[in-house]
């Protein structure tokens, strides 16, 4: 049995759809309560069945999932009642009004209609939309849905509330605003779980991630120790024409401490352990290969450069 501080526990989860496609393979993982917990991978990665299992919307293969210590196949009915999810796609009833979204979606979960209204009021004011309590829907912009359909998720004090890429398709003041929420819901101390494929959204907001790809998490832990992970202290980028698989054997070659090299988006990253001289040390080698350098920069790890080192994959695939 879990922990009582463990809001999800899985093991051995495996989701196969017709055709033998392995959307997610013998996961094992566990969620404490109150954190935050991201799925960062790649579309395909296998975050969004992940979650579809534990939110009771796919049945899985095999394996067993507990969401506040309930069977979600088991259990469906109650398991739902300790859940919220906001899914990628706006699922705002269209023919309601702001406040009439959250008041319905209350009663729903049976809530008798005077705690529905308070907690429609109460979440209103919380997350900034008070003033358009009685507009449509239809009005609201994307920012603004997207805040709404977090508030609606929360309104019957779920144990654990499910993210699907809460911030897809925002514009950058929007994905800005509700980062700030959820980071609200951390000091109220609950449980979320953010599927995301943003770098930094997961780096700012999550207390812990994995990292997924092919349906299995190839690296799990905080945000700090997953960029201690890579072994190198720095990252220098370089912008060349030409041969750039050439430029990252002959950076291999010529530069001490080098770990790795990754060739993407026309540019060559180079993880080199130790600081002494790295910039100058890499131009030297670029240089005496006889390439001419467009661009340079230089930079911490950071997750994407943990996952480019565990799938070789550019994140925007």
């Amino acid at each position: 049995m879990p922990a009582a501080a463990d809001a999800i526990v899985t093991t051995d989860l495996t989701k196969i759809y017709p055709g033998g496609i392995t959307a997610v393979d013998g996961m094992s993982l566990t969620v404490p309560q109150g954190e935050i917990f991201g799925l960062l991978g790649p579309n395909g990665a296998g975050k969004t069945t992940t979650a579809s299992m534990l939110t009771t919307r796919v049945i899985p293969t095999s394996g067993e999932a507990l969401v506040g210590g309930v069977d979600v196949v088991r259990h469906p009915a109650v398991a739902k009642q300790l859940i919220g999810v906001v899914p990628q796609t706006n699922t705002l009833d269209r023919s309601l009004t702001v406040w009439e979204n959250l008041y319905f979606h209350g009663r729903f979960f049976g809530m008798g209609a005077r705690d529905s209204r308070r907690a429609a009021d109460e979440l209103l004011e919380q997350f900034r939309l008070s003033e358009r309590a009685q507009a449509p829907v239809m009005a609201l912009s994307g920012g603004l849905a997207q805040r709404l359909m977090v508030a609606r998720a929360l309104l019957h004090r779920p144990a654990i509330l499910f993210l699907d890429e809460p911030t897809a398709g925002l514009d950058p003041q929007s994905r800005i605003g509700l980062w700030d929420i959820i980071a609200g819901l951390r000091q109220s101390g609950q449980t979320v779980v953010l599927t995301t494929h943003y770098m930094e959204e997961a780096d700012q907001l999550c207390d812990r991630i994995g990292i997924m790809d092919h349906g299995r998490i190839l690296a799990l832990g905080t945000p700090g120790e997953l960029k201690q992970s890579v072994g190198a202290d720095t990252i220098v980028t370089l912008a060349s024409e030409g041969d750039l698989e050439g430029l990252a054997s002959a950076l291999r070659e010529r530069v001490d401490g080098v770990d790795a090299t990754t060739v993407m988006d026309g540019t060559v990253q180079v993880a080199v352990r130790g600081t002494d001289r790295v910039l100058v040390r890499v131009i030297d080698a670029a240089e005496g290969a006889g390439y001419e350098l467009r661009d340079v920069g230089v930079a911490a790890p950071s997750l994407e450069t943990v996952f480019i080192n565990l799938t070789g994959k550019d994140l925007r695939d």
